[in-house]
């Protein structure tokens, strides 16, 4: 059985949600970002259970086809923003088309209507995301940060950094209380 979990962006989460589903009595065969497959079927009771235990961590299960496809465009771009960016010649259009096998007019137009954005600005918000995080890690400079994240320039970077966080990316790496969202409040 598949059961698909929202909320659920990264290795940690991973950890979480099959300590949760150990701890539950529920196995599992295989855990991916958003996706749980089980190997046995789970009964309502034992799903409620599930649902109980992740909420109380921050995650939910994701029960209508229209969430499950919001979350999985959403865990295909943070794994594409984390993995992928700089080394990926393909579009993020096409990439995505083919990941889910839907066209991109039909998936951009159900993100906007359920999420109140594009897929486009959710990406871009995302990476500002990672680009901060990368300044505070200062294990990179800023030219090789633009090209992990597949930006043509530095002076792109910089103009959509400051445009979507209202700093410079010289003045965020200055600041002593540096502030970052969690990706999926994003």
């Amino acid at each position: 059985m598949d059961i698909s979990i929202k909320n659920m962006v990264c290795n940690r989460c991973i950890m979480v949600v099959s300590q949760i589903f150990e701890k539950d009595g529920v196995k599992t065969k295989n855990i991916q970002l958003g996706k749980v497959e089980t190997t046995d079927e789970v009964s309502p009771y034992e799903l409620e259970q599930l649902n109980i235990s992740l909420k109380s961590v921050g995650f939910e299960i994701i029960d209508d086809s229209k969430s499950r496809l919001i979350a999985s465009i959403k865990n295909i771009t943070i794994d594409y923003v984390y993995h992928h960016s700089g080394e990926n010649s393909m579009n993020f259009s096409d990439y995505l088309t083919d990941k889910l096998n839907l066209t991109y007019p039909y998936l951009s137009s159900l993100f906007s209507s359920v999420e109140g954005t594009t897929i486009e600005k959710y990406m871009i918000n995302l990476k500002i995301e990672r680009v901060k995080e990368l300044l505070v890690y200062d294990e990179k400079s800023l030219s090789e940060i633009a090209y992990q994240m597949g930006y043509s320039s530095v002076a792109h970077l910089s103009g959509q950094f400051k445009k979507v966080s209202g700093f410079t990316p010289t003045y965020f790496k200055n600041l002593k209380n540096k502030i970052r969202k969690p990706i999926h409040d994003i």
